[in-house]
Parts: C-alpha cells; structure tokens; sequence
C-alpha cells in the first residue's frame, strides 16, 4: 500500500464539514479506488471553538490558513475560503509555490485569477483541480476536460444557479412574484441574506467562465460574460411564457461562432420540449455539444454539502492517483486567446412585453418602431379591451440583432402610451 495521500482542509463550513463526513464514511472505498489512504492531518477556520457536528480532535488546526501550505505533513491542500482574493488566494498561491496540489470549490477564485493559478501549478509540478467550483457534484468539468476530449466542442450552456432555478419553479408554480419568491428563499436557506451574487447573475457568470476555458481552450475571462439576472422577471411573464409554449430560466451560455467566443448569462424562454426546460427547483444542468457525441445533458444538485463534497473528493482521488490533468484541458501555455463577441451582435428572437394605455394608435406606432429597425413580428398577444386603462401587449419578434432591439426599447418606451420600461426576455431554442 502506497504512503497516504496527506490532506489539509481550509474552510470548515457546510462544505468542508462535509467531506469531513464523507472521508470518514466512505474511508475504505476511497482507500481501495486509490491504492491508498486518503487522511486528512490539518485544518482550518475562523472559528476553532464552533461547534461544527464533527470531531476535529484528531487534526492540527492552523488559525492562519496560509500555514497550511507551509505544513510539512501536508501533501495536498482543499481550499474551501471562498472569495476571489484575500486569504483564498494567498493559501492557493503558496501552496502552488511549494509544490502541493490545491482542491477548491472557490468559483470567483478559479473565474478571476484561474489562468495564472494553472500556469504555477504546471510551473511547481502541482494540480489545481477545481471540479466543486462548478454546478457543485454534477462532474461537467471532467466530462469537457476528458470525457468529450474526442470532440470539438461547439457550445455549453445550462441553468448554473440553484437559486434562480428555485425562485423561477416557485414563482411559476404558485402564481406569486419575484421580492415574495426571494424572501421565502432566504428563510428556507435556498438563497443568501445578501442574494446579490445568485439572482444578478455574477455566480452563473463565474461558472460559464470556468467552463468557457475548459471548453474552448482559451484563459478564463470573466470579464467578457454579458450578466443579467432575474430581478425583473415576473409572474406575469412566467405565465404568458407558459402560453406561448415556453418556460422561463437562468441560462449560463458559452458557444464558439465565427469570429470567436460568446459567453453570457442571462434570463431566456426556452421550448417547453427540451430537457432543458423540465429542470426544477434547486437543481442544475448543463448541456454540451460536440461534432462527434452531439448532445450530452448532464443534470443534478449543485449545492449543498453533500454534492459539492463529492466533486471535491473526486477530485483528491484523481490526485491520489498521481492523475496531473491540465487544469483547463490543455497546458497552460497552450491557451489560445480567442475574441470575444460583443453582445450587440447576437442575434436571436425575443418576448417583449409593454404596458401601455389602451388607446388608438398604440400598435399602428409600435409597428412602425419596428419597421424602421427591420424587425418582424412572430406572434401578438393583447387580451381584451380596456379604454384609457393599462393592458400588456405581448410580442415575440423573430430573429434580431441585440443592437437593434436595444434601440427598439428605447423607442418604446418614449412612446406616451407606454407606462413602464418594455421587458425583453431572449428566447433560445437549444
């Protein structure tokens, strides 16, 4: 039996308690999958007097986390900070530097400093291995990396926030809108008490950004995802989504077209008839295309202690076994810069609903906007009349370039008619 693989945890949270957990639940199997004992020897968190449900009796405790990389008995570090700088990132720096393999869930970490983290990694002879950092146990990024290693890989796309997909199922479901979904999420745990991050779309954007690299073989840049959350969807949306044949989701979106890579995140109606659009409540999917295998669908928890615990410990049995994956898919030096394409020049089809006073002229004015920009309507929804009243009027426009309907909406809602900002939600037929 080979000597084990020696572990220090950083971070002693939902998480890190968790594979505390499933170390010692699932010790012997993991032995027998590595050929050796996977032991954890040091730990470390803010707090060393919580009382976390676990046993630390038995682990040298670091209160500076960076210690852990400095730790003779220490082989492989499991960062589990959080946050894209500070203590997170001094710990991976230095543990890289000294030649040890670092395991993180830390998805603003790998999205702003990923690149140069691979590059030290293959410098010192480490891994960075980050597979909890994405769409927590569904294993998307081994599955890029290696299972889809014989494809090119022409887009990745999925639903990359558990929140949103809560809060959007919920909102459906029950008829209520966004601020009342949000406040019960928070009760229940499923959303933070400051929820900025899930429901403004910067977590799924960190997330596509990390796959964009894996996919594609270019640096992380999390600057070039186009965001937008889901504060002004609403229940009103929801329900004509559902009429016209859609369901409305959070989409983390990342596809390789002429000219280069778009990568954005933001709310989409998608067909009632794909996979897709069946995905409910807290869970994930992702969804890869390649030349050779088509369409691969990948669908689970992406939260919580339990799956993000088996992506980390995944990820230690690779290293156990001596397995040095690039961390992107391809050495460090290797990624090829691709450019970014500008979000003014997506093109695709669009819901747009406007309030506006029930009067003549309103459609006749609508239609001549539209017109001008050479844009057609699909499909019209106006139920009812109500002279002098508010009414929506529902389009669903065929394909268009961004540029133009952004001018569209701000044509719109200089219309005196118009009540509210008009709400334009993308439509992607995947």
């Amino acid at each position: 039996m080979n000597e084990p693989l020696r572990i220090g945890i950083a971070g002693l949270g939902t998480v890190g308690t968790g594979l505390l957990e499933l170390l010692d639940a699932h010790g012997d199997l993991l032995t027998q999958r590595c050929g050796r004992e996977l032991q954890v020897t040091a730990v470390s968190a803010r707090d060393r007097g919580q009382d976390r449900g676990v046993d630390l009796s038995g682990y040298r405790w670091h209160d500076d986390a960076r210690d852990l990389a400095s730790d003779d008995e220490v082989d492989v570090v499991v960062e589990l900070i959080g946050g894209s700088d500070g203590i997170a990132k001094d710990l991976v720096e230095a543990a890289l530097a000294a030649g040890k393999s670092v395991v993180t869930a830390n998805k603003a970490l790998i999205a702003h400093h990923g690149t140069e983290l691979a590059v030290a990694a293959e410098k010192s002879g480490a891994a960075l291995a980050f597979e909890a950092a994405v769409a927590g146990g569904i294993p998307i990024v081994k599955a890029l990396r290696e299972g889809l290693a014989g494809n090119d890989v022409s887009r990745v796309y999925g639903i990359l926030n558990g929140t949103c997909n809560y809060i959007l199922t919920q909102m459906e479901e029950t008829g209520r809108d966004f601020a009342d979904v949000l406040d019960e999420a928070q009760k229940l745990g499923y959303a933070e008490a400051d929820p900025g991050f899930d429901i403004d779309g910067v977590d799924a954007a960190h997330k596509i950004a990390i796959l964009t690299s894996v996919a594609f073989g270019c640096p992380v840049d999390f600057e070039a995802v186009h965001v937008e959350g889901i504060r002004h969807v609403t229940a009103m949306d929801i329900s004509y989504a559902a009429e016209l044949g859609y369901r409305i989701k959070l989409l983390a979106i990342t596809q390789a077209r002429d000219g280069g890579i778009e990568q954005r995140v933001h709310p989409c109606l998608v067909p009632l008839n794909t996979p897709i659009a069946h995905v409910d409540g807290v869970f994930n999917a992702v969804v890869a295309q390649g030349d050779f295998v088509d369409q691969t669908v990948y669908e689970g928890r992406g939260a919580g202690a339990g799956p993000t615990a088996s992506a980390v410990a995944a990820d230690l049995v690779d290293i156990a076994r001596d397995l040095r994956m690039p961390a992107f898919a391809v050495p460090a030096h290797d990624l090829k810069t691709l450019p970014t394409l500008p979000m003014d020049d997506h093109d695709g089809p669009a819901y747009v609903r406007l309030m506006v006073i029930d009067q003549a002229g309103v459609l006749a004015d609508v239609s001549a906007i539209l017109r001008d920009e050479g844009v057609s309507i699909e499909t019209m929804l106006q139920r009812g009349r109500a002279p002098g009243e508010v009414v929506s009027v529902v389009l669903i426009l065929h394909d268009a370039r961004e540029a133009a309907m952004k001018r569209v909406l701000a044509a719109f809602e200089k219309l005196q008619p118009v009540v509210e900002p008009p709400r334009m939600i993308r439509i992607e037929l995947l």
